[in-house]
């Protein structure tokens, strides 16, 4: 029976239940494991994720020596906050690309590349940001330190 030339056969779907670990969140505390289950995950998967730690606990010790002011805190929380949020986007965009284009495809690629470089505007932008903050009282702190040691 040939069919008229505006119909499409649409395939019958059979809806498969996704495994336990993918699963809907039921409650506030199962989105809250998912979500450290995502951070978990990309610190033993992501090399970037371990640099940015290091780069995080050293941004925030010398914080902490240079005695910030809450306004400084709350900056550098947002551009450390800011490459994170880049990092996990990135690599959740990357996980999904792969999932939909198994096969090197110009467009998957496309996206894994704006979704890099949404990673290092964040970085860089935290850069200025903490070179603008730390930098002035660190040079301060520096400077006293050979100062004192005779230097």
């Amino acid at each position: 029976m040939p069919l008229a030339p505006n119909r499409v056969i649409v395939p019958r779907m059979i809806h498969h239940p996704p495994p336990n670990s993918a699963q809907r969140a039921t409650s506030r505390l199962d989105s809250f494991r998912h979500a450290f289950a995502g951070w978990w995950y990309m610190l033993r998967t992501q090399h970037n994720a371990w640099i940015h730690s290091i780069a995080s606990i050293t941004v925030f010790a010398l914080s902490l020596w240079l005695g910030l002011s809450r306004m400084e805190w709350a900056m550098i929380f947002l551009a450390v906050g800011q490459v994170w949020m880049a990092e996990f986007v990135n690599t959740a965009l990357e996980a999904v690309v792969d999932l939909a284009a198994p096969d090197l495809h110009p467009l998957a690629k496309v996206g894994k590349d704006v979704a890099a470089a949404a990673v290092l505007v964040g970085a860089l932008t935290a850069v200025v940001v903490g070179s603008l903050i730390l930098g002035p009282p660190l040079w301060v702190k520096v400077v006293t330190l050979l100062r004192g040691a005779g230097l």
